[in-house]
C-alpha cells in the first residue's frame, strides 16, 4: 500500500482581466511502499470461448467497469468557461470553477442532452426527474471541497451495451456479448495536480475543473480483460457516433476504473480490488488479466485478497497498491442546494406552457429522432448490403472514416464489393498503418483508388501492377493511375507470341517443376505462373499465361 502525507499551503493569484488562477501546494512528503508481484499473466481467451467451460472448482474472474466520459461541449458543466485540452495552465478558469464566494452553478443544457442521447443509444430508462448532490472530499485540485454529482437519482438507469470479440480455436469467430449498464450520471471533473518531486511541490491546473463528465457504471458481467477492452472499444465507437464524447483516451477523455474479483462459479463474489484511471484499452486488458492472476495466486497461497485501490504500471505490467478501502470514507452526501431537480420531458406537448422555448428545456422526442446510425447497425448493413464477412464489417466500422471511404469507392467502380474489400482493409489500411496516418489524411482519394481498380477490372493491368501503381500514387498524390501506367509502360501484356516465348523460357529453366506438374501436382502450375509474372514484372495476362502453360505441359 502507499501511504502519502501532504501538507498544503495554498497561494492564490488572481488576474481580473484574464481570470487566471494559480494554486501552489508546497511541502509534499510522500512515503510509498510497493509490493511487487511476480505472478504469471495468462490470456483469457479460454474464458472468452463459451465452448470451453470452467471446471467446477476453478477460480474465474469477475469484472465490472466505471467509465468517466468527458462530454463533448464547448463549455463546462456549470460555468461558461471554455473546454480545451492543450490550453496554457489555468487559462480556462471562471470564478465558479475556482469556487470563489458568491458564485452559483448554471447547468449546461448541451451536457444534459449528451447524457440523454448516450442513455437512449444504450437502451437505458431515462429518469424524468433526477437530482444533483454534493460529494465531499478533499483534493488539492478540488477547490470547493466537494464534487457536484448525482447520488440519489441518476439521469438514466438500467441499460445495456452489446459488443463483440473474436473467439474460437482459431480466433476467427465473432462472439456477441452484452453487459448491463447500471446507471449514467452527470458530474463535474476535478482539476489536475502536477507533481514536481525535485522541488517537493505540487502545482495545480484548474483548466479541467468543472468539465462535464458522464459516469457510466457497468455491472460485473465480464470475466477477463479481453471482454472489458472490447466493451470499452464498442462504447467508444458509440460515443463518437453520437458526438457526445470524442473518446480520446490518451487525452483523458475516456478514463476507466476496473473492479476485479475472483470466485468459483455458483459461489458468492470474492473481495474486489479497484484498478484506477486506465487510459488505454490495451492496458485495461493487461491490467485486468494480471489482477485476476494475482488474486488467484494469492488465494492459492492461503493469503487474503484486500479490498483496496490499485494502479497499473504499464512498464512492469503489474498492478500496484495505492490505498486500502477498509475504512470507507464518509462523503457526507447532501442535496445540492443551488440546483433544482433536473427534469426531462417526453415530448413538446408535456412541456408546461410557460417553459416552451426556454433555454434549459430538454425534450426526449427530438433527441430520439436525431440519433445517428450506431456501430452495430452499420455492421449489419454492411454485411446485408454488400455481402461482406462480419470480420470485414468490424474492420470498416472500427477504423474512423474507413467505412465512408469504402462506400465512396464502391459507388465509383464496377468492382464487386467482396473483391474490393481486400484493397481497402489490406492494401490501403496497410499503407495508413505503415505511415501512421488516419483515414482523413489518406493521400489517395476514394475516386483515385476507384479509377485504379477500374483499370484492373477492365483487364488493362494485373493485380500485381495495381499494387505497384498504388504505391506510386501514395508517394506522389497528384498522379492518377492511368498516368502512372502509361509513363512506366505497365499495361497488361496480351500478345500471345511474346508470352509463348517467356513461358517456354521458364519451362526450359525448371524441368523439375514441369515433371512434377506432369505427374499430377497441380499446385506447381501456380508457381510456374509466378515465375512468368516475375519475368514480365507482373504485366502478363494471367488467364493467357495459364492457358499457355497448360498447353505446353500437357
Amino acid at each position: 500500500m502507499a501511504a502519502c502525507t501532504v501538507l498544503v499551503t495554498p497561494l492564490l493569484y488572481v488576474n481580473k482581466q484574464s481570470s487566471l488562477f494559480y494554486y501552489k501546494a508546497c511541502n509534499i512528503h510522500r512515503q510509498c511502499v510497493t509490493k511487487k508481484i511476480s505472478t504469471s499473466v495468462s490470456r483469457c481467451s479460454s474464458q472468452a470461448d463459451p465452448q470451453k467451460k470452467s471446471r467446477p472448482h476453478e477460480l474465474v474472474g469477475v469484472v465490472g467497469l466505471e467509465i468517466h466520459a468527458q462530454i463533448q461541449s464547448n463549455t463546462k458543466l456549470f460555468s461558461g468557461s471554455k473546454v480545451g485540452f492543450s490550453a496554457p495552465p489555468n487559462s480556462l478558469v471562471s470564478f465558479f470553477d475556482a469556487s470563489l464566494p458568491g458564485t452559483l452553478p448554471v447547468l449546461n443544457r448541451r451536457c444534459v442532452e449528451a447524457a440523454v442521447m448516450t442513455a437512449l443509444a444504450l437502451n437505458c430508462t431515462i429518469n424524468k426527474k433526477s437530482f444533483f448532490d454534493r460529494k465531499h472530499y478533499f483534493y488539492a485540485d478540488l477547490p470547493a471541497g466537494y464534487q457536484i454529482t448525482q447520488q440519489r437519482r441518476a439521469v438514466a438507469v438500467d441499460g445495456q451495451l452489446a459488443y463483440s470479440l473474436l473467439g474460437g480455436r482459431k480466433r476467427n469467430q465473432i462472439q456477441s456479448r452484452t453487459v448491463r449498464i447500471k446507471q449514467i450520471q452527470l458530474e463535474q471533473d476535478s482539476g489536475k495536480s502536477l507533481h514536481d518531486d525535485q522541488r517537493s511541490q505540487t502545482l495545480i491546473d484548474l483548466n479541467r475543473a468543472g468539465v462535464g463528465l458522464m459516469e457510466l457504471v457497468m455491472e460485473p458481467d465480464m470475466s477477463c480483460g479481453e471482454q472489458a477492452a472490447a466493451a470499452v472499444r464498442e462504447l467508444q465507437l458509440v460515443l463518437q457516433a453520437l458526438g457526445t464524447c470524442q473518446g480520446n483516451m490518451s487525452e483523458g477523455q475516456l478514463r476507466v476504473d476496473a473492479n476485479v474479483s475472483v470466485h468459483r462459479p455458483g459461489e458468492e463474489l470474492g473481495v474486489r480490488t479497484e484498478v484506477k484511471n486506465i487510459n488505454s484499452a490495451r492496458f485495461l486488458s493487461r491490467a485486468i488479466d494480471y489482477e485476476i492472476q494475482r488474486q488467484i495466486g494469492a488465494l492459492g497461497r492461503g493469503e487474503a485478497v484486500l479490498n483496496e485501490t490499485r494502479t497499473y504500471d504499464s512498464k512492469s505490467g503489474h498492478t500496484i497498491p495505492m490505498r486500502d478501502k477498509e475504512g470507507l470514507q464518509d462523503y457526507r452526501f447532501m442535496p445540492e442546494p443551488n440546483l433544482p431537480p433536473l427534469v426531462v420531458y417526453e415530448d413538446r406537448g408535456s412541456v408546461p406552457a410557460g417553459l416552451l422555448g426556454a433555454e434549459g428545456v430538454v425534450v426526449l422526442e427530438g433527441l430520439r429522432e436525431g440519433l445517428p446510425e450506431l456501430p452495430s447497425v452499420k455492421r449489419a448493413r454492411l454485411v446485408r448490403s454488400y455481402g461482406l464477412l462480419p470480420e470485414h464489417s468490424f474492420t470498416l466500422v472500427n477504423e474512423d472514416g474507413l467505412m465512408e471511404y469504402f462506400e465512396a469507392v464502391v459507388k465509383e467502380t464496377r468492382k464487386e464489393p467482396r473483391k474490393l474489400i481486400g484493397w481497402v482493409t489490406n492494401e490501403l489500411l496497410g499503407h495508413l498503418k505503415h505511415h501512421n496516418l488516419s483515414v482523413s489524411k489518406c493521400p489517395v482519394s476514394p475516386s483515385a483508388l476507384a479509377e485504379l481498380l477500374e483499370l484492373q477490372e477492365a483487364g488493362h493491368i494485373s493485380s500485381t501492377v495495381a499494387k505497384q501503381v498504388l504505391g506510386e500514387m501514395w508517394r506522389d498524390p497528384g498522379r492518377r493511375a492511368p498516368e502512372v501506367v502509361r509513363e512506366q509502360d505497365l499495361g497488361l501484356v496480351c500478345d500471345s507470341s511474346d508470352l509463348q516465348r517467356v513461358c517456354q523460357r521458364v519451362l526450359d529453366s525448371h524441368p523439375d517443376l514441369v515433371r512434377a506438374l506432369q505427374e499430377g501436382n497441380k499446385k506447381v502450375l501456380n508457381r510456374l505462373m509466378g515465375l512468368v509474372q516475375k519475368e514480365t514484372k507482373g504485366r502478363a495476362d494471367p488467364v493467357l499465361v495459364r492457358s499457355l502453360l497448360e498447353e505446353k505441359t500437357s
